[in-house]
């Protein structure tokens, strides 16, 4: 078994190389070529011009023009480079590595720990955990996170993973589409991101039993493996997932927003910077969601069903949110008492009526 896990290991890692790898030549080749291009444009202009006067453009030196945008004497904006080292040198790197590295932990812990499986029968009998509305909610959501984050990948990184590879024509189609539905869409995911917040918060207040469950890890690795710590309605991990969402979401969408709709006087300054929050931000829900999509579609039996069908198996609420289950069983028993005797007024009266 071992021998298997660490070849799968070394396939994965020789994968991740190679990719990595690719990044980087397709980088140096985008990058030479840019700065072949970049000589040829500055030669020309410098003719046209004279040395002097670009020397003075590239040193921020103002001209005249009609035009009343706060930047609009400045031709050329020098400390721009700054922002494409970053997001070029810095940013899309690390971004490439931080997914590739939670897909590759997500699988090692598939393979490694594996998925955490019910310990006793199902029973049978469901439990209704989720409306529609929550469903809708839910996967409204998860379509346009995922088809969002899928476009916006593409923007960064088609260019070398994508473009190389097919005509220019095609090349033009796919990064104008990815474009349009990015800037379009956005707006919609800051809405449901509203939506979300308003119905489940009260589900996500932290209490102290969610210390123990993160101290136990959820029962999900380690000694503490298949234990199944106490949590309510929502275990200590959504809620963290749930904050992440909007905490980070929040500053996704207003960042957005700003790169969306450059009419309320931002300057290059502040777009550079949107872009780069923008970015930094959405690189983390991407990294984090990764992990909730293993544990919704592999790492925990019976999770998926939860969402899709909005009902859960006794056993499965008893054993991952007993303290939801105990309230839940609780009420039940309230309900049937309420109705018993409903039922016996009933037929008291009945019995009243017919002997009147």
């Amino acid at each position: 078994m071992f021998k298997r896990i660490k070849r799968t290991s070394l396939v994965m890692l020789s994968l991740m190389a190679a990719l990595l790898l690719t990044f980087s030549f397709a980088s140096n080749a985008s990058e030479s070529a840019n700065k072949g291009s970049a000589s040829v444009s500055e030669r020309e202009i410098t003719q046209l011009a004279g040395a002097d006067f670009w020397r003075q453009v590239r040193q921020g030196e103002e001209g005249n023009t009609t035009s009343q945008f706060p930047e609009h004497g400045v031709l050329i904006s020098t400390p721009g480079q700054t922002w494409y080292i970053l997001k070029e040198k810095w940013m899309s790197p690390a971004g490439a590595i931080a997914i590739f590295g939670s897909i590759s932990v997500v699988i090692l812990a598939y393979i490694v720990v594996g998925p955490v499986m019910l310990s006793k029968p199902r029973t049978g009998r469901k439990i209704k955990r989720w409306s529609r509305l929550d469903r809708a909610l839910h996967w409204s959501m998860a379509f346009t996170f995922l088809t969002l984050a899928f476009s916006g990948l593409m923007l960064v990184y088609g260019k070398h993973f994508l473009k190389p590879y097919i005509p220019t024509e095609l090349w033009g189609f796919v990064i104008m589409l990815a474009k349009q539905y990015h800037n379009y869409l956005g707006p919609l995911f800051g809405v449901l991101l509203i939506l979300i917040l308003f119905k489940w918060w009260r589900k996500s207040i932290f209490s102290r039993v969610d210390l123990t469950w993160f101290m136990k890890l959820g029962g999900m690795v380690g000694k503490h493996k298949g234990t199944h710590p106490s949590a309510e309605f929502s275990n200590a991990g959504e809620k963290a997932l749930f904050w992440l969402l909007i905490v980070v979401g929040s500053v996704v969408a207003f960042s957005g927003l700003v790169l969306d709709f450059p009419i309320f006087g931002q300057t290059r300054r502040d777009m550079e910077l949107s872009n780069l929050v923008h970015m930094l931000s959405a690189l983390i829900l991407i990294c984090g969601f990764v992990f909730h999509i293993y544990i919704g579609l592999f790492g925990m039996e019976g999770a998926l069903e939860a969402m899709v069908t909005g009902e859960v198996d006794e056993t499965w609420a008893k054993e991952h949110h007993d303290i939801w289950y105990d309230e839940v069983k609780d009420q039940s028993i309230e309900e049937d008492k309420a109705e018993i005797e409903g039922n016996e007024y009933k037929n008291r009266g009945a019995s009243n009526e017919q002997s009147a």
